[in-house]
């Protein structure tokens, strides 16, 4: 008999705890699959010692002292960007080699030395590794596109994206610490770095200026932090003279793929401009290592918001025990899981594109099993650049007269009064 079927009046305090008892049991059994399959998921925390021993071999290699290692400055200068130095940190037959080279011609990578510890710690094809490393798949998807959010069509004023009535992005920088091999903006990686001059950024803040509904500007590219930090604090100063903007966002992958790019400095410039909201890019629970939970710590003390938006992506974390695992990990670091983004069809990145249907199931793996903290929106971006749309699972079965017929997270049908 199902709870909402009996009486509870009629019971005598022995009846009830035994009924709750054998439902505490029921709800233990609904994660045993969970409880067994998280021991086996890589952390960055669990793997913190043979991050370090690739990390002591690496900086052997990279003739690097404790300072250099800890200075965003030189992990950027010393990017992991030549098949030949790749192969001298993991073994790559032939093949692989001439794989990453034909790659390289058309799309340029970059992994920094402190993800390269990670990128192989998770194994040749591991999940970082197909996050960081060209694959021979990216020149054989002809299907995408390279810009599927239209963005040079949402573009109004050079350096500006506008999708939504009160909210757009300013594209100051085409650099990241990492070349992300599912980068939705890879046409504008380029051959080199490079940050938008005064000018188009003079030009946006004149747009955000004369359109008095927007209120809420995010600082992407590229990766927002790799300006430097007198060039963020006079952004964001001139966005807080702007009396109608009410939020600033920076989006940045450096959480993940360079923690030292949180230094005392930058967080001393960023509380100086509250609200500050953070959004990054977490996308496997062996990217939250002490590093990122050390930067993450940082940031909170200064004030900033953490969001994660993770990226639907095969081979990845397209597992609903990866993503719950994840998902845990983050909210222990002090960051909430905000979306997971459905991958974008972006030319050279079909092998990463998982069916809708696997991210609902991951959706339903979640809701209920797992704090409500824990459960991200799924989002799908619509092409065109019609902007996010959410993609839940169904929930409302039917709708009758003085009724609806709900389906719960159990998958237990139940009619629930919807009288006014």
């Amino acid at each position: 008999m199902a709870i909402n079927d009996i009486d509870a009046t009629i019971l005598t305090p022995d009846e009830k705890r035994r009924i709750s008892q054998k439902r505490a049991r029921e709800l233990r059994d609904r994660i045993s699959d969970f409880l067994e399959a998280k021991e086996k998921i890589p952390t960055g925390f669990k793997c913190r010692d043979e991050i370090n021993k690739v990390k002591k071999r690496l900086m052997g290699l990279l003739k690097a002292t404790d300072a250099d290692w800890n200075d965003w400055r030189w992990q950027l200068r010393n990017r992991i960007r030549n098949v030949d130095l790749l192969a001298k940190i993991v073994d790559l037959d032939e093949e692989r080699k001439d794989a990453i080279k034909k790659v390289s011609a058309s799309f340029r990578w970059a992994i920094s030395p402190y993800y390269t510890c990670l990128v192989v710690v998770g194994g040749v094809d591991g999940p970082l590794w197909r996050q960081a490393v060209p694959a021979g798949e990216e020149l054989e998807d002809t299907e995408g596109d390279l810009d599927p959010m239209k963005e040079e069509l949402t573009s109004p004023v050079p350096g500006i994206t506008r999708r939504y009535p009160d909210r757009l992005i300013i594209n100051v920088t085409n650099q990241c610490a990492m070349y992300c091999r599912h980068c939705q903006r890879r046409r504008n990686i380029g051959e080199i770095d490079t940050h938008q001059s005064q000018e188009v950024l003079e030009g946006a803040l004149d747009y955000i200026r004369s359109n008095p509904e927007i209120r809420d500007v995010l600082i992407t590219g590229g990766d927002a932090l790799m300006l430097k930090d007198d060039q963020i604090d006079w952004l964001l100063g001139e966005l807080d003279a702007i009396e109608h903007v009410e939020i600033k966002r920076l989006g940045t992958r450096t959480l993940v793929t360079l923690p030292q790019r949180i230094t005392p400095e930058l967080c001393a410039v960023l509380a100086k401009h509250p609200p500050v909201y953070i959004n990054t890019q977490f996308n496997h629970p062996l990217e939250v290592t002490e590093e990122a939970a050390r930067a993450c710590d940082m940031l909170i003390k200064a004030g900033v918001v953490l969001g994660n938006q993770a990226v639907l992506l095969r081979g990845v974390n397209n597992d609903p025990h990866v993503m719950k695992k994840l998902n845990h990990e983050l909210l222990k670091i002090r960051v909430r899981p905000y979306y997971i983004f459905h991958a974008k069809q972006v030319k050279g990145t079909k092998h990463f594109i998982t069916p809708v249907d696997e991210g609902l199931k991951i959706m339903e793996h979640l809701r209920g099993y797992t704090s409500g903290l824990a459960v991200p929106t799924y989002i799908i971006n619509a092409p065109g650049g019609y902007g996010k749309t959410p993609v839940t699972p169904e929930y409302v079965k039917k709708r009758k007269p003085g009724k609806i017929v709900l389906r719960t997270w159990e998958n237990r049908v139940i009619d629930y009064p919807d009288k006014v």
